[in-house]
């Protein structure tokens, strides 16, 4: 799994009939501190994210494992919108 922000929507009205239906949402992937690690990643909502959330994203086969994805020609799903993000800071 791997955190990414939201940053919009994608609109594809042609496209492979596994994926009708589906919304397509624009990520960016990050590390702990907010930082991008990989841009403009499209992803498979399954969970409701809007713009702006901070979201769990799963890729490759995984990405076909939620039930919403199964047998979809999918590489990137969101399955959860995070709440919050606690990292240990060291002394």
């Amino acid at each position: 799994m791997r955190l990414a922000l939201v940053t919009g929507t994608v609109t594809a009205t042609s496209k492979d009939a596994a994926l009708v239906g589906a919304t397509l949402l624009l990520t960016n992937i990050i590390d702990s501190k907010n930082k991008v690690i990989d841009a403009a990643v499209v992803a498979v909502d399954t969970v409701g994210a809007g713009v702006g959330d901070k979201v769990l994203l799963v890729q490759g086969s995984s990405a076909r494992l939620p039930s919403a994805t199964a047998s979809s020609p999918v590489d990137a799903t969101i399955i959860a919108v995070v709440d919050t993000v606690s990292v240990a800071t060291s002394s």
